[in-house]
């Protein structure tokens, strides 16, 4: 099986990884709709998922402020985190690691979700994206400027969430600072009109990001903590601009410094052309970043069992994501080391309820049986 570098054991801070393969954060729903409590159905669906070198969970709110997504789990409340132990104990029994991934939503949320208030956010940018509610989807709104004392309030979150996630059994935490959410509602120009501390020029606007790593770092080890973050060109206010990329440049720099487990990057999944961003399609990105960083690099985004093995040997990456092919391959890692072809997912049941389109994608064995 090593005589692919997929395959290969590799050490990430103090962790020993069987394999180079990460299964990517996923939201799929399945939680508890009113208390957001992990159920036996993903203790079951990630168990046979552990055979990855590495799991990061799907992202789970910090607060029932940052909370902001139907059907998806937190990490605030002593019964949530009863509901994350019986996940992690069930991957510890199959062998498996995996890390929680924390999460604000910020301006993604939508009032359906925290009881008729308006979500938090830098400013009172309104994403123009749609976000999920117990009803379907619905676009975002006008969120309401985050007061100091909430941002000092949300840091402190981000402290007790990642202690809640030692507590639950997890091998570490991944903070989510990419994408559409809080913290990179803070880092973007567009979405941070403030005139504080907290807005301004690019070190101001990271602030809230460092704080928020510090507050972390101070009740778990650095090498079981990890940051995912990358530019990314959407649309509406997150359309990339000049300042995308010098900000990315400046945070990865930053992190460097900290000692972290590792810095989980997204490849492009947006069109780039013609945009400040265009030299990082396809391997771009991992290329520009990996001198940036002396730690462990987790590539994301359209991979594959040949693409994931260059990366690797060719040392842009020393960890590769898998997201999609996850849900439909439970044993993803047999596949590769047999050189199977991946099963297809039935996109109608990504985010319903229950076990279909879940955790019953047979395995390769089954199949065969």
């Amino acid at each position: 099986m090593t005589s692919q570098p997929l395959l290969a054991p590799f050490r990430m801070g103090d962790i020993d990884l069987r394999n180079r393969v990460v299964m990517a954060p996923l939201t799929r729903a399945r939680a508890g709709m009113v208390d957001h409590v992990p159920t036996m159905l993903q203790a079951e669906y990630y168990a046979q998922r552990a055979s990855a070198g590495l799991i990061v969970s799907e992202a789970s709110a910090i607060s029932a402020d940052g909370f902001g997504w139907a059907g998806t789990s937190g990490l605030w409340t002593p019964e949530q985190v009863r509901g994350w132990r019986r996940v992690t104990d069930a991957v510890h029994a199959a062998g498996g690691r995996i890390f929680a991934q924390l999460w604000h939503t910020g301006a993604i949320a939508h009032p359906d979700v925290l009881g008729g208030k308006n979500p938090l956010s830098a400013s009172d940018v309104n994403l123009l994206f749609e976000t999920v509610t117990p009803v379907g989807r619905k676009p975002t709104v006008d969120p309401r400027p985050m007061t100091r004392e909430e941002i000092q309030r949300t840091v402190q979150d981000f402290g007790r969430a990642a202690r809640n996630a030692m507590e639950a059994g997890f091998d570490g935490v991944q903070i989510l600072a990419n994408y559409l959410y809080l913290l990179a509602q803070f880092l973007n120009r567009t979405t941070n009109r403030r005139t504080d501390e907290y807005g301004g020029d690019i070190e101001a606007r990271s602030r809230i990001l460092f704080e928020v790593i510090e507050a972390v770092l101070s009740v778990v080890d650095p090498a079981r903590v990890g940051v995912k973050i990358s530019p990314m060109h959407e649309g509406g206010p997150f359309a990339a601009h000049e300042e995308t990329l010098p900000m990315a440049e400046h945070v990865v720099r930053r992190l460097d410094g900290y000692g972290i487990s590792h810095l989980l990057l997204m490849g492009n999944n947006t069109d780039f052309t013609g945009t400040p961003l265009e030299a990082l399609s396809g391997d771009g990105m991992f290329r520009h970043f990996r001198p940036l960083f002396r730690g462990t690099l987790i590539a994301n985004t359209n991979m594959t069992a040949d693409r994931g093995n260059r990366l690797v040997a060719e040392g842009l990456a020393d960890l590769v994501a898998f997201g999609r092919p996850y849900i439909a391959n439970p044993d993803l890692i047999e596949r590769i080391a047999a050189g199977a072809p991946f099963a297809e997912i039935d996109w109608s049941t990504v985010y319903t309820n229950g076990p279909q389109g879940y955790s019953d994608y047979p395995a390769l064995r089954q199949r065969a049986a």
